[in-house]
């Protein structure tokens, strides 16, 4: 809000553009209540949710919001759904990325400009049942803006892996690590116990058992022993998304 008030002071914007503006960015109404300045404000785009929602209005969604940012991301769109939402957008779009694994669809229309606002994320994995959530997190980091490096299946069962990634990422400068984990979730704690740079446990809801599906490896990780930020279970998004923000500070 700050930039507009700015240029309507300095006269560089007429009060029905700045109005028509705080519309664009802060009153969009309809069914779904879009949230175009969420990325001005908080400097993270609103992702849209692919479950639960159909193709058409999944489309509807990513058009509105092509038309008006420039960029539409799309979580949990499995990937027999993606051609259907492709086809529903009418060629407003310039490009696509999609993740199988990560089941992240990103849109990029003509006049978009991807950000580099710098900082480095390093991603690992305790296994390779991980790495989807592991995905979801490095698609969104390096969309913000940063670079990012992942190392998978470096779990504490083999204790010895987890030294070669460390030093790579340590030389490489990361900023900000998340360690995603499921099982015992042990692997966060023992990264936090290593290295100097904030450690973001991500728990998975891989393992099986009592408090399996996530819970015990969310569990761990909030009493962890040494300084651990946490997010919930298969939160890779916002894992990626709080991880460049902290990155960002660093730059």
């Amino acid at each position: 809000m700050d930039d507009i008030l700015k240029r309507l002071s300095e006269k560089k914007m007429g009060l029905e553009e700045a109005k028509e503006e705080l519309r664009r960015r802060f009153l969009v109404t309809g069914v779904s209540k879009l949230d175009f300045g969420r990325t001005e404000r908080t400097g993270v785009p609103e992702i849209v949710l692919g479950e639960g929602k159909g193709a058409k209005q999944i489309a509807s969604i990513c058009t509105s919001f092509l038309e008006v940012c420039g960029r539409a991301i799309v979580s949990r769109l499995e990937p027999e759904r993606v051609e259907e939402v492709l086809y529903g957008l009418s060629g407003v779009h310039r490009e696509h990325v999609y993740d199988r694994d990560a089941r992240l669809l990103i849109l990029r229309g003509e006049k978009f400009e991807h950000p580099v606002r710098g900082g480095k994320v390093g991603f690992i994995t305790a296994g390779t049942s991980d790495i989807p959530i592991a995905r979801e997190g490095e698609m969104i980091a390096a969309e913000l803006g940063c670079e990012v490096m992942a190392y998978y299946d470096v779990g504490v069962a083999g204790p010895y892996r987890i030294v070669s990634p460390l030093q790579e990422l340590s030389e490489w400068g990361a900023d900000v690590i998340v360690v995603a984990a499921g099982r015992e979730g042990a692997l966060p704690t023992v990264v936090s116990g290593l290295v100097p740079v904030p450690v973001i446990g991500l728990p998975v809801s891989t393992g099986y058992g009592l408090h399996g599906n996530g819970e015990t490896a969310l569990f761990a990780m909030l009493q962890s022993c040494s300084p651990l930020l946490v997010v919930n279970i298969d939160a890779g998004i916002i894992a990626g998304a709080m991880a460049s923000k902290i990155a960002r500070q660093k730059t």
